[in-house]
């Protein structure tokens, strides 16, 4: 167990995945600011209810799974505020709160997944890859966005959390996928998510096709 220092925000954190945030407020310049002075991670937590910005209020209610992000980047501004660029490092469960400080601060415990490409976990990954390629070519078309397809990580396990960090679901549905006990139940999560947001894509791009070929399978 370990005392760490919470950034509770309407997001969800992966490992291996960054995150981009401009900190404004007093308390999380001096929380950040102490974790690059010491060079300590800080811990990223989904809020149940409450905004990013009453994180300490009586009504924040984070989940008890977070995700440990190291600094990687810092720029300070004229003001006090900062741009940082964090990745995500490791999961963690909160055990419990500690208010004592201006910023939020958990006791927690480690929670790894574990990181091994078993055959198990390429064999899964290598059904999500697919989908996932699809997914960001019709997402091109659809809403005008720069995605290379063809970048994505050649590890499975990279693959595996850059998927679960950018899939668009709800806060709880992520939250699910950060829980998940093994890497190869999030991967396996994964495909019918993808495989279902490649063919909702296809239909609002191609009704005519549709109409014309009629229902098609989502296998």
């Amino acid at each position: 167990m370990f005392r760490l220092p919470l950034f509770p925000l309407n997001t969800v954190l992966f490992p291996m995945t960054p995150v981009r945030l401009h900190i404004f407020e007093e308390r999380y310049r001096l929380m950040i600011g102490r974790c690059i002075e010491n060079q300590e991670p800080f811990g990223v937590v989904a809020l149940r209810q409450g905004s990013e910005v009453d994180g300490l209020g009586a009504q924040a209610d984070p989940y008890a799974i977070g995700c440990s992000a190291r600094i990687t980047e810092h720029q300070r501004l004229y003001d006090g505020r900062m741009n940082i660029v964090a990745l995500g490092h490791q999961r963690f469960r909160i055990l419990q709160l500690d208010r004592s400080q201006p910023y939020l601060q958990g006791i927690v415990e480690p929670l790894p997944i574990d990181t091994d490409p078993t055959p198990e976990v390429i064999a899964a990954s290598n059904r999500l890859r697919p989908w996932l390629e699809r997914y960001f070519r019709l997402l091109v078309r659809a809403e005008n966005v720069e995605v290379d397809a063809q970048n994505l990580p050649a590890n499975p396990i990279e693959l595996g959390f850059l998927s679960a960090s950018i899939l668009r679901v709800s806060l709880s549905e992520k939250q699910k996928l950060l829980a998940s006990d093994t890497m190869l139940e999030l991967v396996r999560k994964l495909i019918p998510y993808y495989r279902k947001e490649a063919t909702l894509l296809e239909l609002m791009l191609a009704p005519e096709r549709v109409r014309e070929e009629g229902p098609f399978s989502l296998n």
